[in-house]
């Protein structure tokens, strides 16, 4: 039987995804389960690991059966993921001692705060690239070893194994006999070294992580083991692994320095192809690895925004103003020009290039005349604003990036209003892909190159990524100019906790 068929699975902070695609990566099937969140106090969002494990089943089954439904035709899987999220379970048994938690939770803020005030950023920064924000892994790894009974004994006996969600998976699929994850997901712990690619003995001092409980590191193209025969009706090969982030990036053939890609789901991910060095941030940015092939790691500049697309569920869920997330392109068409309301959506604080924690939201500019439109437009242009601060801060570290042209993906980029806001805003192209699904496109052609069906960058392998629109920027680039002056203005106020003297 010809193995033609590679399965991508995407699971997601909101949902799990598998998308089947043929040996020329076409997709020929797609099986979706939403996936619950947990909010049990403010700040705090966990997931059931084995809504995870069961959504993941279930989507990869259902997959197979609508392409066919034969599992030796699989040449491999390539998982994706949601990063950061942190999981600790009990190797003899395979079950989690504590639900995920979720790379948006900031429980850990005050641990974060005091490695700041003691003067531990350098280090982390030096040595991971990151920050010291709850958004990483190992200050919630460290909250669950010194909170869940238990837990830091059996972790210093070595019975215990941490994963980010994908190596959480790699060990259910293969019946826990591969405990490892990719370069991609390591570099998103705050317990990596991405220079040396290795984890850090210091770092792990730092957050008191014992070291048998980490997870092998690999490529992200590379043998991860076989799944137990019985869940697909076949025993099948686990061939790459990245997270989502880095995922679109390759699904998006950023392989050539200099080229940006932006992915637009619950938050806003823009990823710089800084080649095989790693460019140190002065704007507060994260350094981070775009891929690591053939033993080689891929370097790029990251800027996150933690509220995107969570905008338009907000306006749907939190306000009822909208049905359905399509309605806020049309209705924001509509809005009155002359009404100057901006949305500052720091609902969860402010990511980068702010990394504000403490910041909330505020709406600015609001009028008795100030309507459904308004808001939508709000809230739209605020993912276009946030996206021209994280490339002006690629641009200031990066210099020799030139034009921008940005690739996109994600569920907001089905509308052409936003994405020509988007145009205007940063007064450069930006270019939709015909298969807008990048990131389990980026997890296939992992799996792809290294089941030997695809060819690896530099010989073709940019060639799965086709142009399907390019929006430039047009005669509302003064206004979008104009309104982002404003943004500033509001962001100011913002990040001050002044947003309650003008805010509505």
């Amino acid at each position: 039987m010809t193995q033609d068929l590679l399965l991508a699975l995407d699971q997601g902070t909101t949902s799990t995804r598998t998308i089947a695609f043929d040996a020329a990566l076409a997709p020929l099937a797609t099986a979706q389960e939403e996936l619950p969140q947990h909010f049990p106090a403010p700040g705090w969002v966990e997931h059931e690991p084995e809504d995870i494990w069961a959504g993941t089943l279930a989507t990869l089954r259902g997959a197979l059966a609508a392409a066919g439904g034969d599992a030796t035709r699989i040449a491999g899987i390539g998982i994706t993921n949601q990063r950061e999220t942190t999981l600790l379970w009990d190797r003899a048994t395979g079950r989690c001692l504590h639900r995920a938690i979720v790379w948006q939770d900031r429980r850990t803020a005050d641990h974060c705060a005091r490695l700041r005030a003691e003067g531990m950023e350098p280090l982390l920064t030096g040595r991971s690239g990151l920050l010291a924000d709850p958004y990483f892994s190992a200050t919630k790894l460290a909250w669950m070893l010194e909170n869940v009974p238990g837990a830091r004994a059996a972790a210093e006996r070595g019975d215990l194994a941490f994963g980010t969600v994908d190596s959480f998976l790699v060990w259910r699929l293969t019946g826990g006999r591969v405990h490892a994850t990719d370069a991609t997901n390591a570099s998103r712990t705050m317990l990596f070294d991405i220079r040396r690619g290795c984890w850090d003995e210091d770092l792990l001092r730092l957050f008191r992580i014992p070291e048998a409980i980490l997870p092998e590191v690999r490529d992200c193209a590379a043998e991860y083991g076989e799944t137990e025969a019985g869940l697909l009706g076949a025993a099948v090969p686990v061939r790459g692994v990245a997270g989502d982030q880095q995922a679109a990036t390759v699904g998006q053939g950023c392989f050539l320095p200099g080229m940006v890609k932006s992915t637009y789901g619950t938050g806003c991910f823009a990823l710089l192809n800084t080649g095989d060095a790693p460019v140190a941030s002065r704007a507060r940015l994260l350094t981070t690895i775009a891929y690591q092939l053939g033993g080689r790691r891929t370097y790029a500049l990251e800027g996150a925004i933690f509220v995107a697309g969570a905008a338009v569920q907000w306006l749907r869920d939190g306000l009822g103003i909208i049905r359905h997330a399509a309605e806020a392109g049309t209705l924001a068409a509509q809005a009155d020009p002359a009404q100057e309301v901006i949305l500052v959506p720091a609902f969860t604080g402010l990511g980068a290039p702010h990394w504000d924690a403490e910041a909330r939201a505020a709406i600015f500019g609001m009028t008795r005349g100030t309507g459904r439109a308004e808001l939508c437009r709000a809230a739209l242009e605020s993912v276009a604003f946030q996206t021209r601060d994280l490339v002006e801060a690629m641009r200031a570290d990066w210099t020799s990036s030139g034009e921008t042209v940005l690739r996109v993906d994600g569920g907001m980029v089905a509308s052409d209003w936003t994405m020509q806001a988007l145009a205007d805003v940063l007064a450069a192209p930006v270019d939709r892909p015909a298969l807008r699904e990048t990131t389990a496109l980026g997890a296939a052609w992992l799996a792809g190159v290294q089941a030997g069906l695809l060819p690896p960058p530099g010989e073709g392998g940019a060639t799965h990524w086709r142009l399907e629109r390019r929006f430039l920027p047009g005669t509302g680039t003064v206004e979008a100019s104009r309104r982002y002056a404003l943004w500033q203005d509001a962001l100011r106020r913002t990040q001050g906790r002044l947003g309650g003297a003008g805010a509505a």
